[in-house]
């Protein structure tokens, strides 16, 4: 989402390293560069005022111009300003004492509200949670079919009104009877997936207030579409008005906005961005780290999520087992093929450049001369997938029983050629090399849950 943007701010800093001396005019023209950055991407101009003005007082500072590494401190300035723009610190959900937690989700049609509701519940779920969907559109009974989908696909229950799809329906009705239903069943969370309202349609932002007065909800999350850009701003200024939001779920960050919505609506609203929506699957939902997002705009990357996520996708066991095959030279195919599996677990290939420091150099290079983008390496990986399945398990366990007929075979059914299958067993006996040699002591992604506690500590204090 911020690589145009990143990109620009990269560029700008690194004049400031290059410079001999850092004076008020240089820094002052770097701030400009960022300042001209920070409009392209859509963010409020009101809030890139301000922003850059309190950068500018902190950089020309003494402490900074006199430092041994003035162009360092200066981005350093830059970093805390984008955290506190962004909110200083994670803002959790707040959960109740006495389940259930009901929370409140709104937005306008098609901001992706409903499949952010079973993201929520998928997030709940993995935590243990009990969850209760209530489908709260009884206006829309197509909506009330999809929330349903959801949960037959999460394994959620959905509660639906009985008067839904009819004149005269009642939201608040539905809402409450959910709620009711929530507690009587011990359910940890309810959501109420309300139905898609314009923020100037004054009846049905009245109906929103009514829920909210009904069901005294813990949250009242608003799920922004990121690609709106300033237009979201305004839409959660209109929430916020009448409902007195808790906080906002960004939506569709995975494609190509321009990042005005992240790093405005904070600043407009007051209210903090809880989670970001990264992808179309139920599992693509991310909780907001200021700090974190701080580092990936400015080009810095984000470890501790990528950390975060490998321990997610890579279990002790699975680890430990990895250790001893790579140890003992005993690693097939058909554990490479496993391990790109896992790997895709982490996201797209786009999406982990963006968390490594200097991923957006990474882009630019593979974007150039003719290499392609980003997404070629996501599809050279489901090659060597369909090459790899298209083996025999005996194939896949013993790479050296594949003769010239044996590799014919398996090009025809994976619909690639000879050479093909043939660069893959390079490739994998590299790898295999090359993860040998690393292997005596710092592979084991899941050594010990207090050793990962202490590597993310380590890099969180750097």
């Amino acid at each position: 989402m911020f690589s145009s943007l990143t990109e620009k701010i990269e560029n700008v800093f690194n004049k400031l390293r290059g410079q001999a001396v850092l004076t008020e005019q240089n820094i002052t023209d770097a701030l400009q560069e960022v300042r001209l950055a920070l409009l392209e991407a859509d963010v409020n101009f009101k809030i890139v005022k301000d922003f850059i003005e309190k950068v500018r007082k902190k950089a020309v500072g003494q402490e900074v111009l006199k430092s041994l590494t003035p162009a360092h401190q200066v981005v350093k300035v830059v970093w805390e300003e984008l955290r506190d723009l962004l909110g200083h610190e994670q803002s959790a959900l707040h959960l109740s004492s006495q389940p259930p937690t009901v929370i409140m989700m709104v937005g306008l049609q098609g901001s992706g509200k409903t499949t952010t509701t079973g993201k929520l519940a998928n997030f709940f779920k993995a935590d243990g949670k009990r969850v209760l969907l209530v489908a709260a559109d009884p206006r829309r009974p197509a909506a009330g079919d999809q929330l349903a989908s959801l949960g037959t696909d999460l394994d959620v229950p959905v509660h639906r009104g009985t008067n839904e799809g009819q004149p005269g329906a009642q939201a608040v009705q539905t809402c409450q009877d959910g709620v009711k239903r929530g507690r009587e069943h011990g359910y940890d969370v309810v959501l109420l997936d309300t139905g898609g309202r314009l923020h100037i349609d004054e009846e049905l932002m009245q109906e929103l207030v009514d829920i909210k007065t009904g069901v005294q909800p813990q949250e009242i999350l608003l799920v922004a579409d990121s690609m709106t850009g300033q237009e979201a701003v305004s839409v959660a200024e209109r929430f916020n008005e009448t409902l007195e939001m808790t906080g906002v779920i960004l939506t569709k960050v995975e494609g190509d906005a321009r990042g005005g919505a992240v790093l405005s609506i904070r600043a407009a609203t007051g209210k903090p961005i809880k989670f970001l929506g990264v992808g179309e699957k139920l599992d693509a939902l991310e909780p907001f780290f200021p700090d974190r997002m701080a580092s990936r705009i400015l080009g810095m990357g984000d470890m501790l999520t990528l950390i975060e996520k490998a321990q997610e996708s890579f279990s002790e066991e699975q680890a430990q087992a990895l250790q001893k095959k790579v140890s003992s030279n005993t690693l097939t195919l058909e554990d490479f093929r496993d391990q790109i599996q896992q790997v895709n677990k982490l996201g797209s290939f786009d999406q982990i450049l963006d968390m490594l420091p200097g991923g957006q150099k990474i882009k630019n290079m593979m974007g150039a001369g003719g290499a392609g983008n980003a997404v070629v390496p996501e599809k050279e990986m489901k090659r060597v997938v369909a090459i790899i399945d298209s083996m025999t398990p005996k194939e896949r366990r013993d790479h050296t029983i594949l003769n010239g007929n044996r590799k014919k075979r398996i090009a025809k059914g994976s619909g690639t050629s000879v050479p093909e299958i043939n660069r893959l067993i390079k490739q994998f006996l590299d790898a295999r090399r090359m993860m040998k040699s690393l292997v005596g002591g710092q592979l084991g992604i899941g050594k010990k849950k207090k050793k990962r506690g202490k590597l993310i500590r380590a890099i969180h204090a750097r």
